[in-house]
């Protein structure tokens, strides 16, 4: 019986340390290793060579397996024989009887015991088994080592036939995907925060942005000529209160430069006569690239270059728009709002359950998600570009039905969009509005 409790033994430790090996991450064995544990670096080096150790732990199991056919069945059949005589079975019956008994019984220990319980250990308990387990299961590999290599090469040798390679050179990297979903089970874990999760799935899409997509485009461009005193422009920053102005020669397209704020006040403090100079005494050199740059790209320009604002052409190398380095950073942690920015208005404002006003320079993308449709123009990117697209003498409160959502312009300035009204319809409202077009038509 001691030798049948040890093959059972030994059986576990075989399942519990193929089951680590294969659940627990090799980040948080570095991790381990990096905080000093001496144990974890036994750990990685099975990890690492994943297709050995796994051989090895098939081997024992195998050879644990065979042992408890061999010796456990004989064991308890032998204990149960003079039992079953006592009940004056015949020889046959009770070779029957105590056969059976004791297959059932060692299954039963074998795949409870030796499989089952090990496994769940193993999965739910993956790094301190690992742990556990790596300096035994190193030593058994060595022992071990050439019936092991026999069984690796004839195997590698079979699956190369399918053109598989062994686990341990063929690791496995996570794709954008599964990091998500890591990052959503660890966000209902309560391993990271909501703001966490936020941050991490907007640098996912921080890759997939181009600086046209978060440009204040010209329109909206606030910019001082150079021959502008200091006098004027004070007066101008009354209003706006920006700190950076981009500075031109004539008109938007003739960007020659930028001046702060603060190096014009300080030109003023040193000599007030400085109130009158012009603005181009001061201009500082300003980045200029094509709209369709990553964003990515273009925070390593900012970063190299030290220039905190971007002026982006469009493909007939007039300005397209204007980025600076608080657009880029509001990419991955949101809208950043200053003492100055009291009067400005989020990009999306809910009004209630499927209603809200929209800025009308969300991309369409975004306006997708957020509602749940599918508006699909490949040459347009902003929700009010597409709303001009299909009415472009559109006034304020002209409005379209799109996917059963109301889209109603909210304010306009000259021929731009400035804010769209959006409102889930009932399927009634849609109707009403298609017979009430229909007739005006």
């Amino acid at each position: 019986m001691t030798a049948f409790a040890v093959l059972i033994a030994l059986t576990a430790f075989f399942v519990a340390s193929e089951f680590a090996i294969v659940k627990v991450r090799a980040t948080r064995i570095d991790q381990l290793i990096a905080e000093g544990n001496k144990r974890a670096v036994n750990a990685r080096r099975v990890v690492s060579n994943l297709d050995e150790y796994l051989s090895a732990c098939q081997l024992g199991i195998t050879m644990t397996a065979l042992g408890l056919g061999l010796l456990g069945e004989p064991t308890v059949e032998l204990i149960l024989h003079p039992i079953f005589e006592r009940f004056e079975l015949s020889e046959s019956m009770s070779n029957i009887f105590s056969y059976g008994i004791a297959f059932s019984f060692v299954t039963f220990l074998h795949v409870v015991v030796g499989e089952l319980a090990p496994k769940t250990l193993a999965i739910q308990k993956a790094e301190e088994v690992a742990l556990a387990t790596a300096t035994p299961l190193i030593w058994f590999y060595r022992i071990m080592y050439p019936v092991i290599k026999f069984l690796n090469g004839s195997a590698r040798g079979l699956t190369g036939l399918f053109g598989l390679q062994p686990a341990s050179e063929s690791e496995l990297a996570h794709t954008e995907e599964e990091l998500r979903m890591i990052l959503s089970d660890s966000l209902k874990s309560g391993e990271i925060n909501q703001s966490e999760y936020k941050f991490v799935n907007k640098i996912f899409e921080f890759d997939d942005r181009i600086a046209k997509e978060i440009m204040a485009p010209r329109t909206e461009m606030s910019t001082i000529d150079k021959h502008t005193t200091l006098r004027e422009v004070f007066d101008q920053i009354n209003v706006e209160q920006y700190t950076r102005y981009p500075v031109t020669d004539g008109n938007k397209d003739h960007v020659i430069g930028l001046v702060n704020m603060k190096n014009l006040l300080t030109a003023y403090i040193k000599d007030a006569n400085n109130i009158n100079r012009p603005v181009i005494d001061y201009v500082q050199p300003i980045i200029r690239v094509i709209e369709t740059i990553p964003i990515g790209e273009l925070l390593l320009k900012i970063q190299r270059e030290r220039i905190h604002m971007v002026v982006l052409m469009d493909e007939y190398g007039g300005t397209s728009g204007l980025v600076t380095i608080e657009d880029i950073l509001e990419e991955i942690v949101g809208d950043i709002r200053d003492e100055f920015d009291n009067d400005e208005l989020p990009d999306v404002q809910k009004l209630g359950d499927y209603h809200y006003i929209l800025d009308a320079k969300i991309l369409i993308q975004n306006v997708n998600d957020l509602l749940g449709i599918d508006i699909d123009e490949e040459d347009i990117d902003t929700i009010g570009g597409w709303f001009l697209t299909k009415h472009f003498e559109a006034i304020k409160g002209e409005k379209i039905i799109e996917q059963g959502y109301e889209f109603t312009i909210k304010d306009m300035e000259g021929h731009h969009i400035l804010y769209l009204e959006v409102m889930k319809l009932t399927e009634e409202e849609v109707a009403d509005f298609r017979i009430d077009q229909s007739v005006e038509s």
